[in-house]
């Protein structure tokens, strides 16, 4: 990518004359994550997968406003431009969703349609977002001075992944891990976290593009929040993913792909 701030790591996969998918993973992810995903999907589209700043090999020449949602967005839509891909779909998983909805809500032009797996608009009030953007503090600090293969062991025993354990390439997952930065790590918590991204609930209801929410069955905190988002969005089906947790593309990609598919090519 030919700009002095970013350097963004991608990879564009499949045949020029089909249908864009973008992906954006999660924290701590790269555009490794959705391999599995993007080989059942290049016979009918071409898949674009980004790591995000703060993430794999994506190189970052500025101060941390780099890392924040409105300018990691544009950095996004300028490698759109780039790469003369005039529309795309998004896909965003967690962290990724997040910022793949801020992208459909400001830059409605590129994004057609969007999947969001596991995400949310944010934080709905200033004091969630200020207690939130404290704990992403401490977690950052912790990334910055503890022992980073023991922060990603006692990241992934929260409640939220107890299902991925039970995913085959489990260990491989834990291994690309540790291969990112944890000081870039730290400054995407920092600035990309859910305590210092706007909040995108009220833009909801004034969002037209049609939006797919999936949700594994076994992550209650996260129905909760996409029912509310889908009784706030005119545009916006919600699907419930059985035998599921918080990471679907990975815990279950052969029904992944088939609900993106189906939603994407109607």
């Amino acid at each position: 990518m030919k700009f002095p701030k970013y350097q963004v790591n991608y990879q564009l996969i499949g045949a020029q004359n089909k249908s864009i998918i973008c992906f954006l993973h999660g924290f701590m992810g790269d555009n490794r994550d959705f391999e599995s995903v993007v080989n059942l999907l290049t016979a009918e589209f071409r898949c674009l997968v980004i790591d995000i700043p703060g993430h794999g090999k994506t190189k970052i020449n500025g101060n941390e406003s780099c890392y924040n949602m409105p300018n990691t967005a544009q950095a996004l839509v300028d490698l759109l431009v780039e790469l003369n891909l005039k529309k795309s779909y998004l896909v965003g998983y967690s962290m990724g969703g997040r910022l793949a909805l801020y992208l459909a809500i400001h830059y409605p032009q590129y994004f057609p349609k969007l999947v969001l797996e596991s995400a949310s608009p944010g934080l709905a009030t200033a004091l969630e977002r200020r207690q939130r953007k404290q704990r992403d503090e401490q977690l950052a600090r912790e990334i910055e001075t503890s022992n980073f293969s023991a922060f990603v062991n006692k990241w992934y025993q929260q409640p939220l992944f107890a299902s991925l354990k039970s995913y085959p390439q489990w260990e491989k997952m834990k291994a690309r891990r540790l291969e990112n930065n944890p000081a870039e790590l730290a400054k995407s918590l920092r600035n990309l976290g859910t305590g210092s991204q706007p909040s995108l609930w009220a833009k909801l209801t004034s969002f037209s593009q049609p939006l797919l929410l999936l949700v594994g069955e076994k992550d209650a905190k996260f129905i909760a929040i996409n029912s509310q988002m889908q009784q706030l969005c005119p545009s916006a089906e919600l699907s419930i993913v059985p035998n599921c947790g918080h990471n679907i593309h990975l815990e279950n990609e052969a029904q992944f792909v088939q609900i993106v598919k189906q939603f994407l090519q109607t």
